[in-house]
């Protein structure tokens, strides 16, 4: 028998060279799986399912309700923003007659990739229909805002489009 004759063949470089690149792919791959289940990270909202559920009918009366409101909200963005660096926002909210809205505004900020920095700031009205606030970004990255506005038990809601914050520079 040849084999039991060479007992070489483990140490032939080829051999050596194929067991340790499986060895190192499988290690790589132990990791990014202990990463993906470990890291709180997500892209989107752990209790997604869960979470402001609403069935079909209350979605439309939602959706019926924010039309028949016809509140329109402008938003007046900032031209840069920089990680923790309080930034102001104007929002002005004007009804379907152009008249302006006074209420409570919260506005949201959503970050899609780490929940766990998202945070919540109550805006100021400093005239009529018109709020200002300051938002700190904690982290650099894409941000969404959520801005709510309550008038009585009128309820209207309007999210800004995905922006990047940068990093400051140092």
């Amino acid at each position: 028998m040849i084999s039991q004759d060479h007992k070489s063949g483990l140490r032939n470089p080829w051999l050596l060279g194929m067991l340790g690149l499986i060895a190192v792919v499988l290690a790589v791959n132990a990791t990014f799986i202990w990463y993906a289940t470990h890291d709180q990270s997500s892209l989107i909202d752990r209790e997604y399912k869960t979470k402001d559920r609403k069935s079909n009918t209350q979605l439309l009366s939602e959706l019926g309700r924010q039309q028949a409101l016809g509140w329109k909200a402008t938003i007046n963005k900032p031209k840069s923003l920089i990680q923790g660096q309080p930034t102001m926002y104007e929002i002005s909210v004007m009804d379907k007659d152009g008249k302006p809205v006074s209420g409570e505004m919260e506005v949201e900020a959503y970050r899609a990739s780490d929940a766990s920095k998202d945070f919540i700031t109550t805006f100021k009205e400093v005239a009529a229909g018109n709020y200002q606030g300051y938002v700190g970004f904690p982290l650099k990255g894409y941000w969404e805002l959520h801005i709510h506005i309550k008038r009585g038990n009128d309820e209207f809601a309007v999210d800004t489009e995905r922006f990047m914050v940068v990093e400051a520079a140092h």
